[in-house]
């Protein structure tokens, strides 16, 4: 079953490439295992697909960009994967937002697939699976891949740490341009736009670019370093989405020549294996039996200060190393 799935994958099938994604994003045990082997099937064909995050505050415009810019890309022969994370309902755990509305151009392209995603309780405005989901749709022959982040002021380095070039939207007069983004995000920003630059905005918006073109000289002393542009777009009139898609080229060649890519795309294999590693320890901690039955005595008591959170904890980790899943405790015997 996996390996049909993998083939229908590699054969461009979009409602299969779904349902990879949905196997892939699932904490179900069972699923687990079988989403390994489908990504082990899929990474056999490398790809050269170009990985591009989009970050910036809500009303940015990054939605909207995204489709004014991945429509073009089209035009261009490219396919494209746009994965929009949500932010998650804290009741039901879904998206909220509902970006494929906002991707209404793109939505109907025969060479676009859009997955929106809910970030659940992930920092840095990526969903869980973000990186699977990336392997997925590069297998499936797409060639840019867009990862939209939430862009709610946490942390940006998860998908800074997933992706080629890390661009981010602004925005003129959204206050203080120095105060109002973080310098953190413009010492990860390998690109800058200065968005809805178009209208009565278009003057403010190059004012802020060259403000924030400023700013940047002053994130690095270094003379020799390379300094991220600082563009204006428009992605009501499309003016500047091209100069973008040329700043992209420009880093992606600058990554290439200077090995830059290689060294990024190795950092990134491994943060992905801790990440694993992580995900695969926490789920099984709260999966097992023994935990789950201590969990809701243990919460009561450390709210009712009864016990102390350190020593519960304790408590925790000590009961689920002494009832390690019986799968963990067969690796162990094979190594021996």
């Amino acid at each position: 079953m996996v390996r049909t799935l993998a083939q229908d994958v590699l054969a461009g099938n979009r409602r299969q490439i779904g349902r990879a994604i949905t196997l892939v994003e699932s904490m179900r045990m069972e699923d687990r295992a079988r989403a390994r082997e489908l990504l082990g099937i899929l990474g056999e064909r490398p790809t050269k697909a170009v990985r591009i995050g989009v970050t910036g505050v809500p009303g940015a415009g990054k939605s909207t960009f995204i489709d004014a810019m991945g429509v073009r890309l089209i035009q261009l022969g490219h396919k494209v994967a746009v994965l929009a994370v949500d932010p998650s309902s804290t009741k039901t755990g879904g998206s909220i937002l509902g970006d494929r509305t906002r991707m209404s151009a793109l939505a109907v392209e025969d060479n676009a697939f859009i997955r929106p995603s809910p970030s659940g309780n992930h920092l840095g405005g990526v969903a869980r699976a973000t990186r699977e989901s990336m392997l997925v749709v590069e297998a499936a022959g797409y060639d840019v891949v867009l990862v939209e982040t939430v862009g709610v002021g946490q942390s940006e380095v998860a998908v800074a740490g997933m992706v080629d070039t890390f661009l981010l939207v602004t925005l003129a007069r959204a206050g203080d341009q120095l105060q109002g983004i973080k310098k953190g995000i413009l010492e990860m920003a390998d690109i800058i736009t200065v968005n809805k630059a178009d209208g009565d905005n278009e003057a403010a918006a190059r004012v802020a670019a060259r403000e924030l073109s400023t700013a940047m000289k002053l994130i690095t002393a270094d003379p020799k370093a390379r300094r991220p542009p600082v563009l204006t777009s428009s992605s009501y009139t499309g003016i500047g989405l091209m100069d973008i898609w040329e700043a992209i080229l420009d880093h992606r060649k600058y990554l290439e020549e200077s090995g830059g890519l290689a060294s990024r795309r190795a950092a990134q294999q491994r943060s992905w294996m801790w990440s694993l590693i992580d995900d695969e320890l926490l789920e099984a901690l709260r999966q097992t039996p023994a935990v789950k039955k201590m969990r809701t005595k243990l919460e009561a008591e450390v709210m009712d200060g009864k016990t102390s959170a350190m020593e519960a904890a304790q408590e925790v980790l000590t009961t689920f190393t002494r009832n390690l899943p019986a799968s963990w405790l067969d690796w162990a015997d094979d190594d021996d």
